[in-house]
């Protein structure tokens, strides 16, 4: 017989689930395990809603077992410390992103990439070293080992800081790790939503000239005026793309849905670099050429590992940078999970935790 969620260890917790593919999350009771020696354990404050939280609520992806409770976007403050912990104490504002394991061994964690561990626990949906199920951030407490626990810097706002756990970091680490990071480069953003916002801010604060793209010219204002973009493509405006034709060192591409990258192509210049950290349904179509003849690279980025996130935490205090968000109550998380896949959001939800989340 399965073990309940609830007797799979001996603390009792509290969140939100979903239990089918309707997605609709609802009050779940469950467990989490007592303090280990390295573990910390913290009371969740806030939690951003990531639209990967969406897919996999859905089992849009195909590996959901229910029941799912979402929340990689999490922080709040620890309540107790295992006896070896040495980096956190009682009181510490932390956080936690979108892992919470890895082998620790591997050549990806000894080079501190633990994203690109095969044996990676992600922060919920996943199977544990002690086979158990992890749980996330909808919910009012969390435990973790402290490698992968995060210092909250202290100027960051915690609420519009928690998005920055996934979409601060699916962004910072492809702008660090091909060089687009340095000031006077000319970075293209596709997609001004979740990831895009954040993308445009921390290019803009590596000192890039920064182009938006999107399908909706409606953004145009928002991308100049709110984000300080110094460029808005409609990428829908064939005259337009073919303006900026060989222009652009590299191009963050942020969307999911599924679209032409042909002209994205054509907008780098030879060398130049489109990163995907976006995850269309459908595989994308190469002509071999539109790489061939300008040395041009087609790569995709995932999050990052524990030091560079530790690492973007403190750039993005110290840049000012946070995500635009719209804080919600837990009992609204239904009607917004319809409202982002709608995009009816500027630009990420987070759920106030601590004052919303009861035990039942």
């Amino acid at each position: 017989m399965a073990t309940s969620p609830e007797s799979e260890h001996p603390i009792k917790a509290y969140g939100y689930a979903a239990r089918d593919t309707s997605g609709i999350l609802s009050p779940l009771t469950f467990s989490r395990r007592a303090t280990g020696e390295t573990d910390v354990r913290f009371k969740v404050l806030y939690c951003g809603i990531c639209h990967s939280d969406l897919h996999v609520v859905k089992n849009e992806w195909g590996f959901t077992k229910y029941p799912i409770t979402p929340g990689h976007e999490i922080v709040g403050v620890v309540t107790e410390v295992g006896s070896k912990v040495d980096k956190f104490k009682i009181g510490d504002k932390v956080g936690v992103g979108c892992l919470v394991g890895s082998c620790r061994s591997c050549q990806s964690c000894a080079s501190d990439y633990e994203q690109y561990c095969d044996k990676q626990v992600q922060t919920y949906g996943f199977t544990n070293f002690d086979r158990t199920h992890t749980y996330g951030g909808y919910s009012d407490h969390m435990v973790s080992d402290e490698h992968f626990v995060l210092r909250w810097p202290e100027n960051l706002p915690l609420d519009a800081g928690a998005p920055l756990l996934c979409a601060g970091i699916t962004t910072y680490s492809p702008l660090k790790y091909f060089g687009l990071d340095k000031p006077g480069t000319k970075v293209g953003v596709v997609g001004l939503g979740g990831l895009g916002h954040v993308a445009v801010k921390m290019a803009k604060a590596f000192g890039a000239e920064v182009t938006v793209f999107s399908t909706t010219s409606a953004k145009e204002k928002e991308a100049i005026e709110g984000l300080n973009a110094d460029h808005f493509i409609n990428s829908k405006d064939e005259q337009k793309m073919e303006a900026v034709r060989g222009t652009l060192d590299g191009i963050i591409d942020t969307v999911s849905a599924n679209h032409p990258i042909a002209p994205l192509l054509n907008a780098l210049t030879p060398h130049g670099k489109l990163i995907l950290v976006g995850a269309p349904e459908k595989p994308l179509e190469v002509a071999s050429f539109s790489l061939i003849m300008g040395r041009k690279l087609v790569a995709g980025s995932n999050i990052g590992g524990i030091k560079e996130t530790q690492e973007m935490l403190d750039f993005a205090a110290k840049h000012g940078i946070t995500a635009d968000i719209e804080v919600i109550p837990i009992d609204y998380v239904n009607t917004a999970m319809e409202r982002l896949l709608k995009s009816d959001v500027r630009y990420r939800f987070v759920i106030d935790v601590a004052n919303s989340i009861k035990a039942e």
